[in-house]
């Protein structure tokens, strides 16, 4: 059985659920620790120093200790724009290993990997969208912020900036097809539309990939943000770009 677990995901595909159900399931603690942009607040965490001597490794022992969360599992969110430097510092680490699945299970044990994907990307990117001008990016099921990043705005629709989220999104995605044929990967494929709708299918789905008991009652610590203003820039959207 796999020893660890990758959520391989696109931004707002519902990784924040995903990571918080499999957290409660004793699933390990996944969190996004090779985003470039978060390496010096975790090494900040786990008192580390960016370049110092032994900094790299120190860094990856960290991250799985941080991403096993005390159980037998480790895992990890990762987003497709982190995944070639991730591979460059694993292969560092652990030279002789010529693919990245390789050098992937030589840190990290066997592993499993999640591809979550988001069926409707117009969507996905209005929720992006719309998380960067509000700053608010995930809210509690009891309507409760559980993360705001900046300070309350007005969301403004901008067709322009819908569409280069939306081709962003795709070449994201295709990026990860890619990866995953070339690397013999066949994932365990989780739909976003589908899992939000019925989230213990999807978590008895990996826990039994992961040889683990199908977890009792789920708590989702997150809930949907799109309302009737990211119904309506999709409906315009879609009519502006024909």
């Amino acid at each position: 059985m796999a020893h660890s677990y990758v959520i391989c995901g696109t931004p707002r595909s519902g990784s924040t659920l995903l990571c918080g159900l499999l957290a409660d399931a004793g699933a390990g603690a996944p969190d996004s620790f090779f985003r470039r942009q978060s390496v010096g607040d975790w090494a900040e965490e786990w008192g580390l120093t960016p370049g110092a001597d032994g900094f790299e490794r120190d860094y990856v022992d960290a991250a799985i200790r941080e991403g096993k969360g005390g159980t037998e599992v480790f895992g990890l969110r990762l987003m497709r724009e982190n995944l070639e430097e991730m591979l460059e510092l694993l292969d560092r680490l652990y030279p002789g290993h010529p693919t990245g699945r390789g050098r992937i299970e030589a840190a990290f044990g066997p592993t499993l990997f999640l591809h979550l994907s988001r069926r409707d990307r117009v969507a996905q990117a209005i929720s992006r969208v719309k998380a960067e001008q509000t700053g608010l990016w995930h809210i509690a099921p009891d309507g409760r912020e559980v993360e705001r990043l900046a300070p309350p705005a007005e969301p403004r629709y901008d067709f322009a900036r819908i569409r280069a989220e939306v081709d962003k999104l795709e070449r994201f995605g295709a990026a990860w097809e890619e990866w995953f044929a070339a690397e013999g990967i066949a994932p365990l494929r989780l739909v976003y539309e589908d899992f939000s709708a019925d989230p213990g299918a999807a978590m008895a789905r990996i826990c039994a990939a992961l040889g683990l008991p199908a977890p009792g009652e789920l708590r989702p610590g997150v809930a949907r943000l799109s309302d009737a203003v990211s119904a309506e820039w999709a409906r315009r959207y879609r009519a502006e770009a024909g």
